[in-house]
């Protein structure tokens, strides 16, 4: 990974998880301050609060995220340390998916004239569900290659001691 795509990535992470800050302290003041009209058509309260977990979840992804590619530009993330951030990563999206169906729940009483959107909805809890999938394959790839790395230094190990 080159020195410009490390930047430009870590940039987007740091203002990223600097908005998702911003709105999660903004979400908690207006739960805290109970300044929030409700109207009653959407119990607002339980969704800003699954709301704040869910911005919680991508927040730790953000983070092992950039300990991850801290490790890739150290040279280091073919070890058993990735695995922890990897991991952590793929309990964050399952998470995030669980959060999303649990909005899903509470929006679906009011949508009782068109029950489309709760299937969309659902839909997207799934597709959530199917990146946590996706991780978990990327997180086998790394398993190989490191296993690969364990071995070829093996095999490098006993080459010294031939020669």
């Amino acid at each position: 990974m080159g020195k410009l795509t490390v930047r430009a990535l870590r940039a987007v992470l740091v203002v990223v998880l600097t908005g998702t800050v911003f709105v999660q302290a903004l979400m908690v003041w207006v739960l805290v301050s109970g300044s929030d009209p409700e109207d009653g058509s959407l119990p607002l309260t339980p969704l800003r609060v699954i709301t704040i977990l869910g911005i919680g979840a991508a927040q730790v992804v953000l983070v092992c995220v950039w300990r991850l590619v801290t490790m890739v530009r150290r040279g280091t993330v073919f070890s058993h340390a990735a695995f922890r951030y990897v991991d952590v990563i793929i309990g964050a999206i399952v998470a995030a998916a669980l959060v999303w169906f649990a909005v899903t729940a509470l929006n679906a009483p009011g949508q009782r004239d068109d029950p489309g959107v709760t299937l969309i909805m659902g839909g997207i809890g799934v597709a959530v569900l199917g990146v946590a999938l996706l991780v978990l394959v990327l997180r086998t790839l790394l398993a190989q290659a490191v296993a690969r790395d364990v071995e070829a230094a093996r095999m490098r190990a006993e080459l010294d001691e031939v020669i």
